[in-house]
């Protein structure tokens, strides 16, 4: 059994039966989980039972007491006018969107804040001093000039009056927070229909105009302060454009007037002189190169091949005759010898051509390396000129790096100016454009009938409160009472074994319930004597039955176990030991026995003389009879431990009737005597405090509980409807 723990259930086919069942520790803890996540249903119907009388009066106080405020109340009446919402504007001209339009995801917020601009203070003063409300006596009452304080000057009052006015539509007024839509409704109350009409109307014509004064303010104010920006922004640039001119007239530098594509100022003279130069060395080193490649081919080359000679007109004539000539020799020399004349002079005349011919091919030659000697030193001025101009352009750099500085700072001042005017001139033809957010939807009329006071309503609200008040009270007398109600309590609360309950019967009833066996008494009993017969053994059993104070069915309890015990064949000897106030005497019919316990205690007598039978014949009844100067030590006394063991040898079962647990020592000492105690608890009654001390004080003095029996239980005190306590005991019983 080590791994396996006890968990009392409801015996099942019974109703108050419960038995003991063995759960492996695995199934324990998800029982246990269980049980406290379920709702306790019943608990909650107990309580709203046992308190149904303090419910039902504070609720019905709270009802009458809405009745008559509902009747006393001043009537009220209500004017509605409403409002449309443009968030997003009516933009007609550029600069109407000074203040930019509302995020789709800030709709809500822009709302709320409408909302707390209708019911502000401000829009009150405003309404006020629109409609002159402070010498409005309709408004303020007849009477308020009688309540002027008399050190406030004439305006002073006046003004007092004015706030007045404010501080009344301030508490009148509200608006409803619009469900899918942009219309909010602008509601007014008040005693007099025609006031709350005209309030409504005068809000709603207030809220628009407060929204175009808003918006035209804030075109003004951003007329006024690009104006103040502009007027700035010029100074600055003036400021600039002198720095950038001083520093460039210091440095001479000399920019040209032209702009480039980017929309930078041109290069300086000295960087355009550099690109010109540049320029022309690269084009003089291009004709150098020309010229070169052209001497070079032509400076080895025979004159007659030359291209020059070739396409010239006057060379080809020279060459041309001087073939003629030789031809014409070679006539001559056919007929004459080389000193003849004619020879002579045709080969003089050859030699002239020739010589012409050669002096015009070296004229060539000439004019190209004359060409490029001259290209050559073009060359390497224009290249010394580079030089110079090149460190002269280098050293300006430098000087224009912080030119550029000055110069960019002016163009964005210029960009700036021109960003200005061009907004200024937008915001100046949209100041005297009323921008739309806000538009008149509804007038508001003079309501008909009242909308307060409103008795359903009321009544309702009355009743909720009354419910509520009722709650928190009937809970509050929950946690203060401490008191046992139902049979689950015992264990949970008081932690003994439950061996029953029995229901709660009239004082005038027991003894016809006592009389019937299938009474629900008698059933109730019965289930206990099986459950106590079954925990003790068959011969010698010695059990006293006690309460934690007095009147709670001990007795009763107690004489009826007995006779249950004796008609189920068992020998039983029921033993008054309340010593101080017996009760058994006067529940046994016929004549009290003057004889009893501390008779056979005394030695003045022995058992069986004293006893006196019962209703069954294996019932021995044994009172207390003289009354005990010192009951508890009698009780702690070795001639009692020796009459009980006595008892054990003549009786199956021997049953002590004590006194209450607390506030005396018997039950203490007979506990010691005895096998186990059982505590007999009144449902309803017993305190639970009282209960756990009894027990304490009980196991103080080395007694065993047995177990507890709740007496008089009432089901519909514990939250349990009336069947769940008697279904069972009529089962069989015609209806």
């Amino acid at each position: 059994m080590n791994d396996r723990s006890i968990v009392r259930t409801p015996q099942a086919g019974g109703q108050g039966t419960w038995v003991d069942a063995y759960l492996p520790e695995n199934q324990l803890a998800a029982y246990q989980g269980n049980q406290q996540r379920l709702i306790d249903v019943p608990a909650i119907r107990g309580i709203l039972f046992r308190q149904r009388w303090l419910i039902a009066v504070v609720v019905a106080a709270a009802g009458i007491l809405g009745l008559v405020w509902t009747m006393m109340a001043t009537p009220m009446y209500e004017a509605r006018s409403s409002v449309r919402i443009e968030p997003y504007g009516a933009f007609i001209v550029e600069g109407q969107d000074v203040e930019q339009a509302t995020p789709s995801n800030q709709i809500y917020d822009m709302l709320q804040t409408q909302l707390g601009i209708i019911t502000s203070r401000a829009l009150a003063t405003t309404v006020a001093e629109d409609l002159n409300l402070g010498e409005r006596y309709d408004l303020l009452g007849a009477d308020i000039d009688e309540s002027r304080p008399p050190n406030l000057t004439d305006g002073e009052w006046r003004q007092a009056k004015q706030n007045m006015a404010a501080g009344i539509l301030h508490g009148s007024v509200s608006a409803e927070l619009p469900d899918r839509n942009w219309i909010i409704q602008i509601a007014y109350r008040s005693q007099d229909p025609a006031i709350a009409a005209e309030m409504a109307n005068a809000y709603a014509a207030a809220f628009a105009a407060s929204d175009t004064r808003q918006s035209l303010a804030s075109n003004e104010y951003a007329q006024e302060y690009l104006r103040e920006q502009i007027e700035r922004t010029r100074q600055r640039l003036q400021e600039a454009e002198q720095a950038a001119n001083a520093y460039a007239r210091a440095n001479g530098l000399i920019l040209q007037t032209t702009t480039s594509e980017d929309g930078e100022a041109g290069a300086t003279l000295t960087s355009t002189n550099l690109s010109n130069i540049n320029a022309r060395v690269a084009a003089a080193q291009a004709a150098r190169i020309e010229a070169e490649q052209r001497w070079r081919s032509i400076q080895n080359l025979p004159t007659s091949q030359l291209a020059e000679v070739q396409s010239n007109p006057l060379l080809q004539g020279l060459v041309a005759e001087r073939t003629a000539k030789q031809a014409e020799l070679v006539s001559l020399r056919q007929r004459y010898l080389d000193g003849h004349p004619q020879v002579a002079t045709l080969l003089a005349q050859i030699e002239t051509l020739d010589r012409q011919i050669e002096q015009s091919g070296n004229d060539i030659k000439a004019a190209a390396r004359t060409e490029y000697t001259v290209a050559r030193n073009q060359e390497l001025a224009l290249q010394a000129e580079l030089a110079s101009a090149t460190g002269a352009t280098m050293a300006e750099q430098d000087r224009q790096v912080e030119y550029g500085v000055l110069e960019r700072e002016a163009q964005a001042l210029r960009d700036q100016l021109q960003t200005l005017l061009n907004r200024f001139n937008q915001v100046s033809s949209a100041t005297n454009v009323q921008s739309g957010t806000v538009n008149l939807l509804d007038h508001a009329i003079v309501p008909a009938s009242p909308y307060s006071p409103n008795l359903m309503r009321n009544l309702a609200v009355a009743l909720a409160l009354g419910l509520a008040c009722a709650a928190a009270l009937a809970l509050l007398r929950e946690i203060l009472d401490n008191r046992i109600r139902s049979f689950e309590e015992v264990e949970d609360r008081i932690g003994l074994p439950f061996l029953g309950h029995t229901p709660y019967v009239r004082s005038e009833d027991i003894e016809s319930a006592e009389a019937n066996t299938y009474s629900p008494l008698m059933e109730a009993y019965a289930s206990i004597r099986s459950t106590i017969d079954f925990n003790l053994p068959r011969e010698g059993a010695v059990i006293q039955l006690t309460s934690s104070q007095p009147g709670e069915g001990k007795s009763t309890t107690a004489m009826i176990l007995a006779e249950l015990f004796a008609g189920h064949g068992r020998k039983t000897l029921l033993v008054d030991g309340d010593l101080r106030r017996p009760s058994l005497g006067r529940m046994i019919d016929g004549e009290r026995p003057e004889k009893g316990i501390m008779e056979v205690l005394d030695g003045q007598a022995d058992l069986p003389s004293v006893v006196v039978k019962g209703h069954n014949e294996n019932l021995d009844i044994l009172v207390s009879g003289t009354r005990a100067s010192n009951p508890g030590e009698v009780l702690a006394s070795r001639r009692f431990h020796e009459f009980v063991d006595a008892c054990r040898q003549e009786y199956s079962l021997v049953i002590f009737d004590s006194s209450p647990m607390l506030g005396l020592a018997d039950s203490p000492m007979l506990a010691q005597a005895v096998d186990g105690t059982i505590f007999v608890v009144e449902a309803n009654r017993a305190q639970i405090s009282q209960v756990r001390n009894a027990i304490k004080r009980l196991r103080t003095s080395g007694g065993h509980p047995v177990g507890a029996i709740l007496t008089k239980y009432r089901s519909l005190e514990a939250g349990h409807t009336y069947d769940y306590q008697y279904a069972y005991y009529h089962y069989g019983e015609a209806k």
